[in-house]
């Protein structure tokens, strides 16, 4: 059984940055695609940024040139820099392990959640 813990959420005013973690339990972290995602109040859960095996990175349009996805093998860690927050970043953010090496495959673990909140 896979587990993903993420951290780094918090309150931030607009215009500042924050940092997510995600660690992951297992051995094979390396072999798979992670992906962070974010649920606003009222909703639907929206993808974020996805990051491969090999490295190669996917971001939402509405995150393009703001936040950036990496990984940290040797430390079964993905993260997520948030810089230039808007109050529209504003969401639980989810961390996910895809199901092969490559993010288009979908995802099969999920981590509970942190929240992040950016005031105006």
């Amino acid at each position: 059984q896979v587990q993903l813990v993420e951290s780094g959420g918090g309150l931030v005013q607009a215009g500042g940055s924050l940092r997510l973690s995600c660690a992951a339990s297992g051995r094979t972290f390396s072999d798979y695609a992670m992906g962070w995602f974010r649920q606003a109040p009222g909703k639907e859960r929206e993808f974020v940024a996805a990051i491969a095996s090999s490295g190669y990175t996917s971001y939402a349009d509405s995150v393009k040139g703001r936040f950036t996805i990496s990984r940290d093998n040797a430390k079964n860690t993905v993260y997520l820099q948030m810089n230039s927050l808007k109050p529209e970043d504003t969401a639980v953010y989810y961390c996910a392990r895809g199901a092969g090496p490559h993010y288009g495959l979908g995802y099969n673990y999920w981590g509970q959640g942190t929240q992040v909140t950016v005031s105006s």
